[in-house]
């Protein structure tokens, strides 16, 4: 495998709309940059990994990136497709050219600088980046998580997939489903699947919060006024109006309000598109958490049983960062791949290494990183120089 050599400035691994934004707000700036990314395409989760129903769950206003607004005749809540074409534009008009078939192969800090090894898959070829910044843009969500269940992958006769790989569920009609989690992707691929006439249950291992997109749009306009505990309480007003008491069909919500508990977990209340009306018709069965599986017989933990054909996990990500940032030199990122101190200060480790997307505050937060970052570098771009000339 031949080698190559190449030296910049900064480096961003990740061509997701975080180094999309991170590269624009670097080149309005006029510093140097590289963007490298192990597919074919820029943000290959939306264009590759999604499925064909989805729609950004909040208000276009909250989902823009850096420097580009929407369109005034944008929809309030974007469409997989119009996503796609506005992230294409994005990179268009702020020349963002990520390089494609690069897969990261470690990261060190040595001497001063970033030493990268990458394999570029397109040309057989290893590629060595030495950069004096280095932004991992690669977010939460670089591979998909499956749950270890006892008799899963040695005894399931039937078809299990992660929801990253579910397109549409035309495939699935008459069939006895499981979807495993309840986030926005869970409760969004259940409906869907009920409306193409599988038999629909899905599990709810812990409390949620299931809001409309009104609700969240008008509870996230709120907290620019008031704080979060009251804009908490009228958001639960709301829902209740909307949904009744969820408990009484096994969606029981946490003790925390929607927004608190996303402040203080992580983790964003589900977007009800349809599946709550499902449940309470008996069209989507909430089910407990999976004890084990056994042929086609999937065991609960409360000790009832069903027969299921197919199962979908909408059980999340994780990053994989740790796999090939091999010595930590940044102070940034934990053994989990994820940065070691929490929002607002989880974007900037030391010796030049910085983050993007790994805020927990999705496509806002992501807007408000790159901006930091790009600022934050062009600081210590200029007075770099400054010294050299003093």
């Amino acid at each position: 495998m031949e080698k190559q050599e190449i030296k910049i400035l900064v480096l961003i691994i990740g061509a997701g709309p975080a180094g999309l934004a991170t590269s624009a707000c670097l080149n309005r700036l006029n510093i140097p940059n590289i963007v490298v990314e192990r597919e074919d395409c820029s943000a290959s989760l939306w264009k590759t990994r999604s499925y064909d129903r989805l729609k950004l769950h909040l208000a276009k206003q909250f989902c823009q990136l850096p420097h580009m607004p929407f369109p005034s005749n944008t929809p309030t809540f974007v469409s997989k497709l119009g996503f796609i074409t506005y992230l294409d534009e994005y990179a268009t008009r702020f020349n963002v050219n990520p390089r494609y078939h690069r897969n990261v192969k470690s990261a060190y800090f040595k001497d001063g600088r970033w030493i990268v090894e990458v394999d570029n898959e397109a040309e057989m070829s290893r590629e060595f980046y030495s950069a004096k910044y280095v932004v991992a843009a690669t977010g939460e969500n670089g591979e998909g998580v499956i749950p270890e269940i006892p008799g899963l992958v040695e005894s399931f006769e039937g078809e299990y997939l992660h929801s990253s790989e579910y397109k549409n569920g035309d495939k699935f009609a008459g069939k006895d489903v499981l979807v495993v989690g309840c986030g926005n992707s869970g409760m969004e691929i259940a409906y869907e699947l009920s409306k193409r006439s599988a038999k629909v249950s899905i599990v709810v291992r812990s409390p949620v919060h299931v809001l409309t997109r009104c609700i969240v749009r008008i509870g996230m306009s709120l907290l620019r006024f008031f704080p979060v505990k009251l804009v908490d309480r009228l958001c639960l007003l709301l829902a209740e109006l909307r949904f009744g008491n969820t408990s009484r069909y096994g969606l029981v919500r946490p003790n925390n309000g929607p927004f608190m508990n996303k402040l203080v977990t992580g983790r964003s209340p589900t977007i009800d598109v349809g599946c709550v009306g499902e449940v309470k018709s008996g069209k989507v069965q909430v089910v407990p958490s999976i004890k084990r599986i056994e042929g086609k017989r999937v065991e609960f933990v409360d000790g009832k049983t069903k027969h299921i054909d197919s199962i979908v996990f909408a059980t999340g990500y994780k990053s994989s960062v740790s796999k090939w940032l091999q010595v930590d030199d940044g102070d940034l990122f934990n053994e989990n791949g994820m940065p070691r101190r929490e929002f607002p200060g989880h974007w900037k480790g030391k010796n030049g290494l910085y983050s993007v997307g790994f805020g927990r505050q999705g496509l806002a937060g992501i807007s408000r990183d790159a901006q930091n970052i790009a600022r934050d570098i062009a600081s210590l771009v200029c007075r770099r120089n400054k010294n050299k000339f003093s």
